[in-house]
């Protein structure tokens, strides 16, 4: 199982999570991306850190990413 958690660390909070058998970023990544989204609307410029898993490299989560001018990958 792997588990992917997006953390909020303004305040230290999970604000996103997936729970999954395979690596597959549309699985992981992806899914707990789209959760934090909804539990944390983007609002203002926001910088995103990963450790640049092959996951963070992908394409569908780059250009996820790149659609979205608020948000700047660090």
């Amino acid at each position: 199982m792997y588990l992917t958690i997006i953390i909020n660390l303004g305040d230290r909070k999970v604000i996103g999570w997936a729970l999954s058998e395979t690596m597959n970023a549309e699985d992981t990544l992806i899914s707990a991306f789209k959760m934090a989204q909804k539990v944390r609307p983007i609002i203002q410029k926001l910088i995103f850190h990963s450790d640049r898993g092959v996951q963070y490299a992908c394409h569908e989560f780059s250009s996820m990413l790149e659609k979205n001018p608020l948000i700047i990958v660090a």
